[in-house]
């Protein structure tokens, strides 16, 4: 069985070219597929017979279970054949929601295999959620569990074939049927590089959420340029913690790491906890870890210099990361953390790549396979401007677009790119600084306000752990910055505490930028852990308008000793 010779030339040519920026970007040209199928064309024949862990799960009582790539290939190939037997047609949506069991992996290859539609859900997801999913998604068929099975049955259709892991229950197919299978699978016929693979319901800061179709070759292979920003290497022990259903898994769980031959590491915490994390990083000999912001400044909380690790790389994502996690890092491990951007629409399009200077509070530059363009509102080339990707050529790792919007894709395709929303500035070196979404800058005193710039300066301040800054309504300003903190433990809210914020920010920002209002309070995020800037930000002009104060909340002019 002999793997896509285009796709391992592709992938070859990175890890070639690992700590080699230029090298790879001038080298590197995305294959030419016409037919691929990831799991039956690369997965499968670098996993025959391959003894080596391909997925490793511990559990919070820290007992383990693990495949080998030769094992999961078999379970996979049986998966694929029980479904199949059971009704899943090529083409049909297929709702994968089961948290980090060996199942989900099983399931995933399985479908890729028969060329259905993979629907991605989170184990949170409401009764509501799950049926705007059967509705616009089209599903036809579930994989869950005992978590699960409930609410599927409150809302789903009854003609939906229903597969249950981990028990028996009437009108469902117990995943156990999967052992019986038979181990050889022989596809229906060949799959088009451009067929559907995954569907994509994103989280939705905003609004509802959307519909992202991807590709067998847009997130297979567009994820090349994921594993040459994580620096995975074959044999790698990668560590990514990500909650299953979010796009941030498949990346960095699936894709990423299968492509370069190294193993996925999984940790199925009840509860955070950065000790339990040092730990792990030294029992399993993690050389590749990526991790949110929030875990990272969970870590840092820590004495990081009286724990050896064995990471080669350290990588965020997910938010942008603050300079001050960085510099925390390195100055204990000799690491530097290394940030990347990306969406659920692409794979990861910038990042800082290994043995590459890294410019603090920099996102790094354009990852092989994509190009970048800064424009301005009018759709000029700019320093500052929304990130937007050319589409002569399509990027690699592009979408198809939204399923069920074709005015929505139409207008984030117009003018010849795809528009992200998302706002940066480059430096003359090419090196990418997030800005913020297009839809959270705004202007104070006639000045462009970045929330994350003043977040990164927040969280510096030795009481707070996370912050969400939005504009607040000022009949002289137009708007003045406001902070939304959450403290860090052993702080509790005060105005003695309000007011060192506020004289440490005053020391570090502009006067046009400083954070002037300032509320302690929990923060609103999606279910995959995304700041809901915009419900902050309507919650404050609410306010403002009734003219009244949250019930922990502070102004700079409280303090008369700060002003001047």
């Amino acid at each position: 069985m002999q793997a896509h010779p285009e796709f391992l030339a592709a992938r070859d040519l990175l890890l070639r070219h690992r700590t080699d920026y230029r090298g790879a970007r001038a080298a590197f040209r995305p294959p030419e597929l016409t037919r691929f199928n990831w799991a039956l064309d690369w997965f499968d024949p670098q996993a025959e017979g391959k003894g080596q862990r391909a997925l490793w799960i511990v559990d919070d009582d820290d007992s383990e279970r693990s495949l080998s790539f030769e094992e999961l290939r078999a379970r996979s190939n049986r998966a694929a054949n029980l479904l199949r037997d059971r009704g899943v047609r090529r083409g049909e949506r297929v709702l994968l929601m089961l948290p980090n069991v060996t199942a989900l992996w099983e399931a995933m290859l399985a479908a890729m295999k028969l060329g259905a539609v993979v629907v991605p859900a989170t184990t949170m997801l409401t009764e509501d959620d799950l049926r705007d999913r059967f509705e616009r998604g089209q599903v036809r068929h579930v994989i869950t569990d005992a978590g699960g099975h409930e609410k599927v049955d409150a809302v789903a259709p009854p003609d939906v074939t229903r597969f249950l892991v981990g028990g028996e229950r009437r009108g469902w197919h117990s995943w156990s049927e999967v052992d019986g299978a038979p181990a050889a699978f022989v596809p229906d016929g060949p799959t088009l590089a451009d067929d559907p693979l995954l569907l994509y319901f994103t989280s939705g800061t905003t609004a509802k959420p959307k519909l992202v179709l991807h590709t067998h070759r847009s997130y297979p292979v567009g994820h090349l340029s994921t594993m040459y920003w994580l620096g995975l290497q074959p044999g790698d022990v990668h560590w990514n913690i990500s909650s299953p259903g979010w796009a941030k898994h498949a990346w960095s769980n699936v894709f990423a790491p299968f492509n370069a031959g190294a193993t996925v590491l999984v940790f199925n915490y009840r509860r955070f906890d950065a000790q339990r994390a040092l730990a792990l990083l030294d029992r399993c000999r993690v050389t590749t870890l990526c991790a949110p912001p929030t875990v990272w400044r969970m870590l840092i909380l820590e004495d990081l210099e009286r724990h050896r690790v064995p990471l080669r790389e350290a990588v965020a994502a997910g938010e942008p990361l603050n300079p001050e996690v960085i510099d925390r890092v390195r100055k204990a491990w000799g690491l530097t953390v290394r940030d990347g951007y990306g969406q659920t629409e692409t794979t990861a399009q910038v990042g800082n790549t290994p043995g590459q200077p890294v410019k603090p509070g920099s996102m790094g530059r354009p990852l092989p396979g994509y190009t970048v363009a800064l424009l301005d509102p009018d759709g000029a080339p700019a320093d500052e401007g929304e990130i937007a990707l050319p589409l002569e050529p399509r990027p690699l790792g592009l979408m198809v677009g939204y399923q069920d919007d074709a005015a929505l894709t139409e207008k984030v395709t117009a003018h010849g790119h795809y528009h992200t929303g998302d706002v940066a500035s480059r430096d003359a070196d090419g090196y990418l600084t997030y800005v913020g979404r297009a839809d959270d800058v705004f202007k104070a005193s006639d000045y462009r306000i970045s929330p994350f710039e003043l977040e990164s300066v927040l969280i510096e301040h030795p009481a707070i752990a996370e912050a969400a800054v939005v504009p607040s309504p000022d009949p002289l300003r137009l708007a003045v910055p406001k902070a939304f903190v959450v403290l860090a433990p052993g702080h509790a809210p005060s105005a003695d505490v309000a007011r060192d914020v506020f004289r440490f920010v005053r020391e570090r920002l502009a006067p046009y930028k400083r954070v002037r209002r300032l509320e302690f309070a929990e923060l609103p995020k999606t279910i995959s852990g995304k700041i809901r800037r915009v419900e902050l930000r309507r919650l404050e002009a609410e306010r403002v308008a009734a003219k009244r104060r949250g019930e922990r909340e502070f102004w700079d002019e409280d303090f008369p000793d700060l002003r001047g």
